[in-house]
């Protein structure tokens, strides 16, 4: 909370810009006028000031890995609300994402899932649920990336991972695109440590997997093959105890 404020009193003369920005670019009748490359330009510039304000170095590492064509889905561990920051400032390329009925009504939340034209999951309805799984794949297929964090919900365990859920990965099954693993580092300490020290959080694209590699893989697998190759890079770049 401490470095929002701080971030928030930096920029506090960008914020009614940007807030009006974002709500007037995701409306629905401006979905024509306003393209997917100027929304998502907004909030690269907002995001990446608002990085710096709150004094995170953000580091990237293997952007040469995600594919050069679009349509395909991310999958990352999950540490926390800075996590899409780390991808808006580094992923150079509109994506969109699958967020959880709990937080798309938060305050901002809302309105950046219309401007990025989020889906919304109601994990408690199953119909609602294979709606979002399905429409998903069909986006993907025409071309729209797309972040789905496998965890379902963030860790609460640093750098340490959960259980990734299989279920998360039946739109790339159905879509037949390639998964890209991204590992994630330190994020957690951005909003959950009460410091406004300078400080650092990682994000690593790993090599996709090709959907000729996991066509005869249960989800359930595939679900495992991401956890394990995320915890090693995770390993190697900050060794969990």
């Amino acid at each position: 909370m401490e470095r929002i404020l701080l971030m928030v009193i930096k920029l506090i003369y960008k914020v009614p810009e940007w807030w009006f920005k974002i709500c007037w670019y995701g409306k629905d009748d401006n979905f024509e006028k306003y393209s997917e490359e100027k929304r998502y330009a907004l909030m690269q510039e907002l995001t990446t000031r608002v990085n710096r304000a709150g004094k995170v170095d953000v580091k990237c590492y293997g952007l040469e890995n995600l594919p050069k064509d679009n349509g395909y889905i991310m999958f990352p561990n999950h540490q926390g609300m800075f996590d899409t920051l780390l991808f808006f400032e580094t992923h150079g390329r509109f994506f969109s994402v699958v967020l959880k009925k709990e937080v798309a009504n938060v305050i901002l939340v809302k309105q950046i899932v219309r401007l990025v034209h989020a889906k919304v999951m109601d994990r408690s309805d199953v119909r609602q649920s294979m709606k979002v799984i399905k429409e998903v794949a069909e986006e993907v297929k025409k071309g729209r990336n797309y972040i789905i964090f496998p965890e379902g919900t963030r860790s609460r365990q640093g750098n340490k991972l959960v259980t990734f859920k299989a279920g998360a990965f039946k739109s790339a099954v159905y879509a037949k695109c390639p998964i890209v693993p991204v590992a994630i580092i330190d994020s957690y300490k951005a909003f959950d440590s009460h410091s406004i020290k300078e400080m650092s959080a990682q994000i690593h694209y790993l090599e996709p997997l090709p959907y000729e590699m996991y066509k005869d893989m249960r989800t359930s697998e595939i679900a495992a093959l991401v956890k394990e190759k995320i915890e090693e890079r995770i390993r190697e770049y900050a060794p969990i105890d």
